[in-house]
């Protein structure tokens, strides 16, 4: 179906141009609360999350988004650490349920369960992406939502299409990569026109041109620099929006990971050190996830006990605790971390070597390093914040909609100095 955007209480028609007014994009409708009785409307300003996608912290010094740097000087601003492995799809979950990949079982954008022998979980197919059985472990910040008697909009954010729990978005529109940056802001702003009663006090936008950019040309090119400012010309979109509509959000503006240069010249390929028929690598890139082939397990123990200057092997069970990553089930036997600027394949990996930059690298690398930013009426200006753990955002969430968090890994501590 497609929402009716409903402009009212605008004070001129050139704030409505700024506004912007296409056409919204098809969306869908969750299932709501049976006890409709009990259910009372969130308080306080809306809550609106943003993520861009690949958007490393220091891109915003580059003098190409001065929207965000409006934002960041307004409010606060940090550098964040991502959560192991730094990948879209782990940290976009970490983001909205507080709980590190290891935990939520969203490990990786290639993932396999042992319950569901033959069953790759891949980005690109759409049957396992918005199935709850690989979404389940936690319960997402839209869900709390609805579940609290609220009201959630999703434009795109990773795992908003499955159910889980029994729940889904109040409004949520399924992936299409061929949806413009505006208009995405534009469904954002007609979800926020609807009546009152209909309106919802989460909002969630997801960004990916400037991770595309990232991949296709490496993080110092100029089309990293011109995808960046097209999303910034989208935050302007929605600011003017806002204001047009007398609308003062809470808003959070997230990146999943950072990203680094790579190159064929920085390589370890699988097959110089493994058998050939000896393994299955379910990840590939600058992270390799290893399962043995049947009879191959000492190939693959070998391996963890091999010395390389710009790569590290280990059994699962051995992975550095400061990774906070090995126990779950869908994790692989053996994962192998390259060094930032390494890659880690076989030799017939398929969408790599026409790429110039990767991330998936350790979580404290300065180039796997995250955008934060936070504004709006709860939050002082021009706080600079010490880096953090990413898992932290789901309780800074939590406050701003007055929700009890969900049992989670972070906690407000980081934001404390930053919040009115």
């Amino acid at each position: 179906m497609r929402l009716k955007t409903i402009w009212a209480g605008l004070a001129t028609a050139a704030l409505l141009a700024m506004a912007g007014c296409a056409t919204a994009p098809a969306l869908q409708q969750g299932p709501q609360p049976t006890q409709i009785s009990q259910i009372k409307p969130l308080q306080g300003p809306p809550l609106i999350l943003i993520s861009i996608d690949g958007f490393r912290a220091d891109y915003i010094k580059r003098g190409v988004t001065p929207n965000l740097k409006a934002l960041a000087d307004a409010g606060a601003y940090a550098a964040m650490r991502p959560s192991f492995p730094s990948l879209t799809f782990p940290n976009h979950y970490t983001l909205v349920t507080g709980r590190r990949p290891d935990e939520t079982g969203i490990i990786a954008n290639t993932m396999q369960d042992p319950s569901r022998p033959g069953v790759t979980f891949k980005m690109s197919d759409a049957t396992q992406v918005t199935d709850g059985f690989w979404w389940k472990a936690a319960l997402p910040t839209w869900d709390s939502v609805v579940k609290a008697g609220g009201r959630a909009a999703v434009e795109f954010w990773p795992g908003s299409e499955a159910e889980v729990d029994g729940l889904r978005p109040t409004f949520y529109t399924p992936y299409d990569g061929k949806v413009t940056n505006d208009q995405r802001v534009d469904q954002i702003l007609a979800w926020l026109d609807l009546p009152a009663d209909q309106r919802p006090q989460a909002l969630l936008l997801y960004f990916d041109v400037v991770d595309h950019a990232g991949h296709s040309f490496g993080p110092d090119s100029q089309e990293v620099n011109d995808a960046a400012a097209s999303v910034d010309e989208a935050i302007g979109r929605l600011r003017d929006g806002l204001k047009a509509r007398g609308i003062d959000p809470n808003m959070i503006i997230v990146a999943d990971h950072g990203m680094a240069g790579i190159s064929l010249d920085r390589t370890y390929f699988l097959e110089d050190y493994l058998p050939a028929g000896s393994y299955d690598a379910v990840v590939q890139g600058p992270e390799a996830e290893i399962n043995p082939t049947p009879g191959h397990e000492a190939d693959l123990e070998k391996l963890t006990h091999m010395s390389f200057p710009h790569m590290h092997c280990w059994d699962k069970a051995n992975i550095p605790a400061k990774y906070h990553y090995g126990h779950n089930p869908r994790i692989p036997a053996v994962v192998c971390l390259g060094d930032p600027g390494w890659m880690v394949v076989t030799t017939h990996a398929k969408g790599i070597w026409g790429n110039h930059g990767a991330h998936g690298y350790d979580q404290t690398s300065k180039e796997m390093a995250a955008l934060f930013i936070a504004h709006g009426p709860n939050v002082k200006p021009g706080v600079l914040l010490p880096s953090f753990d990413n898992v932290n955002v789901y309780d800074l969430e939590m406050h701003f909609l007055g929700l009890t968090p969900q049992p989670n890994d972070g906690d407000l501590t980081p934001f404390q100095k930053a919040l009115k």
